[in-house]
């Protein structure tokens, strides 16, 4: 997918739509991360397992089995204001494999 190096956006800092510069980040390693957090990503995993999982919870004997990994992970995109230098985090990650700026 090809998407463009700036884009028009709103600055909650500056209160005013600017110019804001489009960059992708990949995702930190563990190792990087504080220990606290590290700690409330374990506990949420452990979460996972408990609680009611909807159409996943009935029986073994199903016509219908969600199995397999997702093709491609989502993009993680900031926008850093040309104005203020302020950079936001996109709301909503979006599944590509490639992604191009132009």
């Amino acid at each position: 997918m090809k998407m463009p190096k700036s884009r028009k956006k709103y600055c909650p800092r500056c209160n005013t739509h600017t110019i804001h510069k489009v960059s992708i980040v990949k995702k930190r390693s563990p190792s990087s991360l504080s220990y606290g957090s590290k700690i409330r990503a374990r506990l949420r995993g452990r979460a996972r397992g408990t609680g009611n999982l909807g159409r996943y919870s009935k029986p073994a004997v199903t016509r219908w089995k969600m199995t397999g990994k997702k093709q491609a992970k989502k993009t993680d995109l900031r926008f850093q204001c040309s104005k203020c230098g302020k950079s936001q985090v996109q709301r909503e990650g979006f599944r590509i494999k490639k992604l191009e700026f132009t």
